[in-house]
């Protein structure tokens, strides 16, 4: 029987534990916490990573859960368009872009486990043992599991990364984050033009609403993200969400109205951090097979583009295609560096244009705000993450 320790319980980990499962893996999967369970927030899905979700599971139903993304343009804090909505013209080459609440994202996740998935909550890792002659071993102080592989979808303080590339280090972005989704029954009423959300850029701040269609949570409602230039707030939530109705009160509706249905509970502050610089490699050989990073814990970034989670999902169904056979020996362990090879380019391809987005969105000043907008006029995106040359176009190994 193939052995596998995923490490992490978020989205990478669910998918990927799932992923290896179904394909005939014996699978422990290990958090850090006391329960899986998901941030009240929600994700675009750009076609990259729908093509990954429906490649790891296309039993998963994720069309059930996911709300199509509308095209709302890209404003000025006054509400001058930057880039006028378009209608989307499907041109056949594969999913739309989606946005899907966590909630029932983890839901599809945790059900597509099987029963060849053990879960162990309150297990940190502390300990990470690799070796040419042993199977990988990962321990919290008290119990020490070995597998033939070893997958860390750990996020980006991850201590298996950091015994095995301790090279890379997590720093600040420069600036800060919050997500919120209002409810049904809370959101403005809105008119029929900002019913479809969009984004408005400003000197250093930038705010995106997103509908969340009907079925989200069981409850609809709008998600919305907004991000400041600077280092992350240490007041409580309720002082955190006065500061951005404070300033944020001058833009546009409906960003302050969006903001004044906010509830200090719905707020989600973020310290924004990337991973600089990239780990050497993603996979790495221990005895008959190895380890894998996978997500956060091998690529974090700034979420400009909307692409951590899209690649996570590659991540895990590259790792399924490529393990889906492999015996452990010669064959599992060829795959884990072949896993490395495949994925270190494409992500440091997007790491490197989302650095460059950081520019965009940070941009503070008379003639850089100026060169934003004529380089915005010049990409047309329908949000941000929609000017990444090539970022979604990602298609499944076979």
């Amino acid at each position: 029987m193939r052995t596998a320790v995923v490490v992490g319980a978020g989205m990478a980990g669910l998918a990927s534990a799932g992923a290896l499962s179904r394909a005939g893996w014996q699978v422990i999967l290990l958090e850090r916490g006391e329960r899986v369970a998901a941030s009240p927030t929600a994700l675009v899905l750009w076609s990259n990573g729908r093509r990954a979700l429906d490649s790891l599971d296309p039993d998963g139903g994720w069309s059930a859960i996911a709300a199509p993304l509308p095209d709302g343009g890209v404003r000025r804090p006054d509400g001058q368009w930057l880039v006028e909505p378009r209608t989307r013209v499907s041109n056949g080459a594969g999913p739309a872009p989606a946005v899907v609440h966590l909630e029932d994202l983890y839901d599809a996740l945790v059900a597509g486990l099987g029963d060849r998935v053990e879960i162990r909550t309150g297990f940190t890792v502390t300990s990470v043992r690799t070796g040419r002659r042993h199977r990988p071993v990962v321990g919290d102080g008290r119990t020490e599991i070995e597998a033939d592989l070893l997958v860390a979808a750990d996020g980006i303080d991850s201590p298996v990364r950091r015994a095995l590339a301790p090279e890379s280090v997590a720093v600040g972005s420069g600036f800060a984050a919050w997500q919120a989704v209002i409810p049904a029954y809370r959101v403005p009423k809105l008119s029929a033009e900002q019913k479809s959300g969009g984004e408005t850029l400003g000197a250093g701040y930038r705010f995106v609403s997103i509908p969340l269609g009907e079925r989200a949570a069981g409850r609809g409602g709008v998600y919305w993200v907004a991000t400041a230039a600077g280092a992350p707030r240490p007041e409580p939530p309720a002082t955190q969400l006065a500061l951005l109705r404070r300033w944020f009160a001058d833009w546009h509706p409906p960003v302050s109205d969006l903001l004044e249905a906010t509830h200090a509970e719905d707020l989600v502050p973020q310290e924004v951090r990337e991973l600089r610089p990239l780990p050497r490699a993603y996979g790495f050989r221990s005895g008959p097979g190895g380890v894998v990073l996978l997500g956060d814990a091998a690529h974090a970034m700034p979420h400009h583009l909307g692409q951590g989670a899209c690649l996570a999902f590659e991540d895990a169904a590259t790792l399924r295609s490529l393990t889906a056979e492999a015996s452990p020996g010669e064959p599992l362990a060829a795959a884990v560096e072949e896993y490395s090879r495949l994925r270190r380019p494409r992500t440091t391809s997007v790491v490197r244009q989302t650095r460059r987005m950081s520019a965009v969105v940070q941009a503070r000043g008379r003639l850089a705000l100026r060169a934003r907008d004529a380089a915005l006029n010049h990409m047309r995106p329908r949000i941000l993450g929609g000017s990444a040359p090539g970022a979604a176009d990602w298609i499944p190994p076979d």
